[in-house]
């Protein structure tokens, strides 16, 4: 008797994926369905410190930034088949000179930033760094709350390359907003922090 052939897994759909709980966050990752609880508030008040801080500076330009992106907070994404939403998105105006609109986007960022918290951090540096890759993301930055570091990778010839690092509450110029200095004690919650001046932990060293 001859052995069926194994059928391949179905490929979930922007249905599947409108069906999820709104407490969940729902991405498509490589025709897979992957649901997530929502994010922590240490999370939330990373995310709301970092684009606060880069949409003051590179949206219209002010406290040393030259502005000239579109900064945005958990924007859903369609690449492809793939749907994914970033923790802060930009695009550059020469590349997106409208301001966005709509449910969703469908132009690949110039840069991202994914913010780790337990359920997300394999995912993050695994699955998703690989399709912003794929969809030529300029660069990416992975930062950590609890571990308080900030990571930043530059994509070159598709590629990421680990272009620095940074811990505590350092001030820092990261790529590709380094026309200004950021606190990255403010992201992490420190808001009376002194400077430690932790500065970096690695300069180009390829990953």
């Amino acid at each position: 008797m001859r052995a069926r052939p194994a059928l391949s897994p179905r490929r979930a759909t922007y249905e599947d994926l409108a069906r999820v709980p709104g407490h969940q966050v729902a991405q498509i990752l490589d025709g897979e369905l992957v649901v997530l609880p929502r994010p922590t508030a240490e999370h939330a008040d990373t995310l709301a410190q970092m684009t606060a801080d880069l949409r003051a500076r590179f949206r219209r330009g002010g406290d040393g930034g030259a502005g000239g992106w579109w900064i945005l907070p958990e924007v859903e994404i369609h690449l492809a088949e793939d749907v994914v939403v970033p923790d802060v998105s930009g695009w550059r105006r020469s590349r997106m000179p409208e301001r966005p609109r709509g449910p969703f986007q469908t132009l690949p960022p110039d840069w991202i930033c994914e913010i780790h918290s337990p359920p997300t951090r394999a995912i993050d540096r695994v699955r998703k760094m690989a399709l912003y890759a794929r969809e030529g993301v300029g660069h990416c930055w992975l930062a950590d709350p609890e571990a308080r570091t900030l990571e930043v990778f530059r994509l070159e010839a598709s590629r990421w390359t680990r272009v620095s690092a940074f811990e505590g509450a350092a001030v820092v110029r990261a790529e590709p907003f380094d026309d200004a200095e950021l606190a990255l004690a403010l992201w992490w919650g420190d808001e009376g922090a002194e400077e430690e001046g932790a500065g970096a932990l690695a300069e180009g060293d390829g990953e």
